[in-house]
């Protein structure tokens, strides 16, 4: 299987197609289907919400690619008149800056820079790529995910209602039949604003708001919080974690870090170092989705075995051309060509290593990724 595996890299690293997830079934019986937020996708590599998921013709890339979703760029929530809470989050993005950032313990890794936030567009544009979002998903293609940032009140300030209501249902309406799919966005840009100094603040926020999201919607809702990294010690990220499974139906794990000084949120070994030992102290009681350094197939394995079901990327998108193996094809596809076929830190590779280590057992012949997350 390694001398086979090495035969792949190469093959694949020339010709990429968005079939290769039944190739590794059949080539190393290996079944990597999984599930966001209850719903099947064929793997567990995904796109999180941001610059890369504004556009119509970006999610037609990734279903090209075979990525298995995509949660849209977050929209802010608005009343009936347009009045947004988090208005302040409606930022128009600034041009991303790809860059090396070491840890604090020396090694090297990548983020992503920019000063924007949130979506700075009408409702309306939104709901269209949403629509176009769900047309992809009736086709089989690519599953997209909206993303929301509800008004989040300080301390002893009533929620406003009103944006709930309104832009939930807006939503609903774009989305169609069906339990409508939502991500809950606490950016980490929220790690430096006053609002979330108190963790008495925080834990409000996540116990409130699932409930009021359900509420706001006139039908069943699948809902998804996705988490930050607050300016506190683990315990109480391990608390956070605990609150919020309480009224989600799955927990995106965590969002970047907040550089007080730069004012700007930051990734690399950090981040994937701080959340998989927040995430060793927490057992999972409701799926997670893992984001932070995503940047192997062996990352990939490493959030499974903590409860996460499936990866959202971002900066791995992003990487200079240089920094992949593949020598031709689109930046997603040579980005999926390394996390999944590297011989030494690839997907593929990961997962046999488990094997061989009996860690992971074939059922009726065929390995299970999601035999690691329903485990944790």
């Amino acid at each position: 299987m390694r001398a086979q595996l090495a035969r792949d890299a190469a093959a694949w690293g020339r010709e990429w197609r968005p079939d290769w997830p039944a190739h590794i079934l059949d080539r190393y019986r290996i079944d990597l289907s999984t599930e966001i937020m209850g719903v099947p996708v064929p793997h567990p590599i995904g796109k999180g919400s941001g610059q890369l998921s504004l556009r119509a013709d970006q999610l037609e890339a990734d279903a090209d690619a075979g990525l298995a979703f995509a949660v849209l760029k977050t929209v802010i929530a608005e009343d009936e008149r347009g009045e947004q809470a988090m208005s302040a989050w409606a930022i128009h993005e600034s041009r991303m800056k790809v860059e090396r950032r070491p840890s604090a313990g020396g090694r090297e890794g990548w983020t992503v820079t920019w000063k924007g936030r949130g979506w700075d567009r009408p409702l309306e544009e939104y709901l269209t790529l949403v629509r176009a979002a769900r047309d992809l998903a009736a086709a089989g293609r690519i599953l997209g995910i909206p993303s929301v940032k509800y008004h989040l009140p300080p301390a002893n300030e009533p929620f406003r209602e009103a944006e709930y209501r309104f832009t939930t249902r807006a939503l609903e309406e774009a989305w169609g039949p069906g339990p409508l799919l939502l991500e809950k966005d606490f950016s980490p840009t929220l790690a430096g604003d006053a609002r979330s100094d108190e963790r008495a603040t925080i834990l409000r926020w996540l116990t409130e708001v699932p409930a009021r999201i359900r509420a706001a919607a006139r039908g069943p809702v699948r809902l998804g919080i996705k988490l930050m990294n607050a300016r506190f010690d683990d315990d109480f990220q391990r608390e956070m974690l605990a609150r919020a499974a309480g009224g989600a139906d799955s927990l995106t794990v965590f969002n970047r870090l907040w550089d007080p000084g730069a004012g700007v949120a930051y990734g690399g070994w950090d981040l994937s170092d701080r959340n998989l030992r927040v995430l060793d102290g927490a057992p999972a009681s409701v799926p997670r989705s893992g984001t932070g350094n995503i940047v192997s197939g062996r990352m990939i394995v490493a959030y499974a075995l903590r409860g996460c079901s499936t990866v959202q990327l971002h900066t791995f998108f992003q990487l200079p051309l240089s920094a992949y193996t593949a020598p031709s094809g689109s930046r997603m596809a040579r980005a999926l060509h390394a996390l999944v076929f590297d011989p030494a830190d690839g997907l593929v590779a990961a997962l046999l290593e488990l094997e061989a280590d009996g860690r992971l057992e074939r059922r009726g012949g065929i390995l299970h990724l999601r035999d690691l997350w329903r485990a944790a």
